[in-house]
C-alpha cells in the first residue's frame, strides 16, 4: 500500500467550498467538541491557590521518557502545556500544590505522544465519508467485492456514479478489469479505488460519463489509462492527473460536510493513541487552509501538513511563522507546516513504481512520474523557497533519481531541515548509506511488511529482494533516524501495529517472517513514532520525548510494551492521550 502524497489534488475541485460562504474555510459543528475532552487553546485556566505550583503530575505508573540513558522515570510535571519537571516521584511531587492536579496512572504506562508522521488527513476524511468501502478487511475475496458492487447499483437510480474504495490488487484476487465491472452494471459509472491510492479500476459507462476519448495519451504526472494487448483501454487508471478526470460524479462539498468529516477523522487518530498527524501532501484551493485553522483551534491531536508541490505558493501567507528546519507553527492553533511533497513514482503493489531490476513475471520496472531533470528542477524550486523536500519513491530506481536531486540542490545536512524519502520501500544498501552521508531521512510504511511481506516475496521480487522491503534494520546500523508511518486511509488509523511489525517482521498473510536482519529493537521502533517522527515534522524540539520545556503531549497505555509479547503489541489498549497539557481523549 503506497500514499498518493498529493492525492489532495484529486479532490481540488471538492475544495473550493463556494468561498465567501463562511468567514474562514470549513465550519466546525459539534462533532469535534462533543467528546474530544480538549478545551480550546487560549482557554483561560484556572488561577492557583498558591503561586510556584504546577498544574500536572503524572505519577504511579510505568513513565516511558524516550530520552536519556533510563527507559523508565517515575514522574512527570506539567505546567502551562509543557513539561517542567521528570524524575523521581519525591523530586516531582515536590512541586505540589493544592491546585495541583495528581494523575494516578494506576500501573498504566506514559508515553510520549504517538505521532504518525504520514498520513492524508483530508482525503481519508472525505473518503471514508463518500466512498463505500470494498477493502480486504470487510471483503475478504474478489467475488465479495463484486456481490457488494451489484447490490449497490440495485439501490441506486440509473445513471448516478458508484465510487468504491480499498480494493486490495494483492489480497483480493489480482488487477480488476474494465470486462468484469461492465458486468456488474451498464447503466452506472462505477469507480473502484484501489487502497494504494495511484490505481483505480472504471467501468465502460464511467469512462463515456468522463467524456475520456479512445486515442487519449499520457497525461502530465505519470497520468495514464492503460490499454490491453489489442492496444484498447482496459479500465485502469493511474496516477492523479488521470484520476482525476474520474471524480466528475462526487457531490460538491459544502464546509459544514468537510468540517464533519475532518474532525471524525482526527477523533479516530486520538482514540487510537495519536497525538500529532502529518498530512502528507495538500493541494490547497479555496479555503482550505484557512478551514484547517479554525479545525486545529479545537483539534484533539495536532495537524501538521506538507504542501504539495504546485500548491507551494500558498504557504507564503505563513511565512512570517517561520520556515526552514524548524515547522512553521501557526499561532493559537495546533496547526504546522513543514516541507513540500513530490510524488516520484507509483505504487509496487500495482507495479508501477520504478525498479532498477524488473518486476517478477516480466521485464516491466515501472515508470517515474518525472524525468531525473525535471525532478531536480522542482526540487531546487523547492530549496529556492526556502523549505525542506519530501519526495514520494517506493521503488530503488525513484530513491536513486530523488537521492541525486536532493544532492545537487542541497548537498549534504542542508540548514532548510530535514529531506524526507517517503516509503523508501525497496531501498538497497548503498541508498542507505548515501542517505545517512546526505542527512536524508527515509519514513517507511511497516505495514507492508504486516500485509504484503509474503506478496512481496512470492509475487513482485522475489526472496532476496522482499528481505530488504522497508529496510529499518540497515538504517538502525548505519545510524540512520527513521520513521514509521500509516498513509492512512491506505492502512488503517494506528501506530501501535507498525511498530509490533518493525520488531517482529511477521506478515499477517502465512505468518511468515520477512527480512529478519530488518527487525529493529522496540526501543528504534518507539522512537520512531516519537522523537524521530517529532523531528521529520520540525517539531524535535518541542514534541516526542518527556523533557523539560517540551509540549506535553502524552499517550497513557493499558499496558507496557516492554512488558507484552511482540507480537500483541497491536493490541495493547489505548487509555488517554494529552495534547498541550489538556486531556483530548479518555
Amino acid at each position: 500500500m503506497m500514499c498518493r502524497s498529493c492525492v489532495g489534488e484529486l479532490f481540488a475541485n471538492l475544495s473550493s467550498f463556494e468561498p465567501g460562504k463562511t468567514r474562514r474555510g470549513f465550519v466546525v459543528g459539534s462533532a469535534l467538541v462533543a467528546g474530544a475532552g480538549m478545551a480550546a487553546l487560549g482557554a483561560t485556566r484556572p488561577a492557583r491557590a498558591q503561586s510556584g505550583g504546577v498544574d500536572l503530575i503524572f505519577r504511579g505508573g510505568t513513565i516511558i521518557p524516550m530520552s536519556g540513558a533510563d527507559r523508565y522515570t517515575e514522574a512527570v510535571a506539567v505546567d502551562e502545556g509543557r513539561i517542567v519537571a521528570v524524575g523521581t516521584e519525591a523530586e516531582v511531587m515536590s512541586l505540589r500544590t493544592t491546585s495541583t492536579r495528581v494523575v494516578d496512572l494506576a500501573g498504566r504506562t506514559l508515553l510520549p505522544g504517538l505521532i504518525d508522521p504520514h498520513q492524508h488527513t483530508g482525503v481519508g476524511a472525505v473518503i471514508t465519508a463518500l466512498f463505500e468501502d470494498v477493502g480486504y478487511p470487510t471483503y475478504k475475496t474478489r467475488q465479495a467485492v463484486f456481490d457488494a458492487v451489484r447490490v449497490k447499483a440495485a439501490k441506486t437510480p440509473a445513471n448516478d456514479w458508484l465510487y468504491f474504495f480499498g480494493f486490495d490488487n494483492l489480497l483480493q484476487g489480482g488487477e480488476l478489469s474494465i470486462g468484469e465491472l461492465d458486468t456488474l452494471s451498464t447503466t452506472h459509472p462505477i469507480m473502484i479505488y484501489y487502497n494504494n491510492m495511484h490505481t483505480a479500476a472504471v467501468n465502460s459507462a464511467a469512462l463515456k460519463a468522463a467524456k475520456i476519448p479512445d486515442d487519449i495519451q499520457e497525461l502530465p504526472g505519470g497520468g495514464r489509462f492503460r490499454r490491453d494487448a489489442n492496444g484498447k483501454l482496459n479500465g485502469l487508471v493511474d496516477e492523479e492527473s488521470a484520476l482525476r478526470r474520474m471524480l466528475v460524479g462526487l457531490p460538491k462539498l459544502t464546509p459544514q460536510f468537510v468540517g464533519k468529516a475532518t474532525a471524525d477523522w482526527l477523533k479516530r487518530n486520538s482514540v487510537a493513541g495519536i497525538t500529532a498527524v502529518h498530512e502528507a501532501g495538500v493541494t490547497v484551493a479555496g479555503d482550505l487552509l484557512q478551514g484547517y485553522e479554525r479545525i486545529a483551534v479545537q483539534s484533539p491531536c495536532r495537524i501538521s501538513i506538507s504542501l504539495v508541490f504546485p500548491s507551494m505558493n500558498a504557504g507564503d501567507p505563513y511565512k512570517e511563522f517561520g520556515r526552514g528546519a524548524r515547522a512553521t507553527q501557526v499561532p493559537n492553533c495546533l496547526l504546522s507546516f513543514y516541507a513540500i511533497k513530490i510524488v516520484a513514482d507509483g505504487s509496487n503493489q500495482t507495479k508501477t513504481a520504478a525498479q532498477t531490476v524488473p518486476y517478477l513475471g516480466g521485464e516491466g520496472k515501472g515508470e517515474l512520474n518525472y524525468e531525473p531533470a525535471q525532478l531536480k528542477k522542482m526540487v531546487a524550486e523547492v530549496k529556492e523557497a526556502g523549505w525542506p523536500v519530501s519526495i514520494h519513491a517506493n521503488g530503488d530506481a525513484t530513491i536513486d533519481a530523488a537521492l541525486d536531486a536532493i544532492e545537487a540542490t542541497y548537498g549534504p545536512n542542508p540548514v532548510t531541515g530535514v529531506n524526507r524519502i517517503e516509503h523508501c520501500t525497496m531501498a538497497r544498501a548503498d541508498q542507505i548509506a548515501r542517505m545517512k552521508a546526505l542527512g536524508v531521512q527515509p519514513s517507511f510504511l511497516m505495514n507492508h511488511v504486516h500485509l504484503y511481506g509474503a506478496a512481496y516475496r512470492d509475487l513482485l521480487f522475489g526472496a532476496e529482494r522482499a528481505e530488504r522491503m522497508d529496510a529499518a534494520g540497515d538504517c538502525v546500523r548505519a545510524d540512520l533516524p527513521f520513521t514509521l508511518h500509516t498513509d492512512s486511509p491506505v492502512t488503517k488509523i494506528g501506530v501501535l501495529q507498525l511498530v509490533q511489525t518493525a520488531v517482529t517482521r511477521r506478515c499477517l498473510f502465512d505468518n511468515s517472517v520477512i527480512g529478519k536482519n530488518q527487525a529493529v529493537s522496540l526501543t528504534d521502533a518507539l522512537k520512531a513514532v516519537t522523537v524521530h517522527a517529532a523531528g521529520q515534522i520540525g517539531m524535535r524540539d518541542r514534541l516526542g520525548s518527556l523533557e523539560r520545556g517540551k509540549e506535553a503531549d502524552l499517550t497513557i497505555l493499558e499496558s507496557d510494551p516492554y512488558k507484552v509479547d511482540p507480537d500483541k503489541i497491536a493490541d495493547i489498549k489505548v487509555s488517554e492521550t494529552w495534547v498541550a497539557g489538556k486531556k483530548a481523549f479518555g
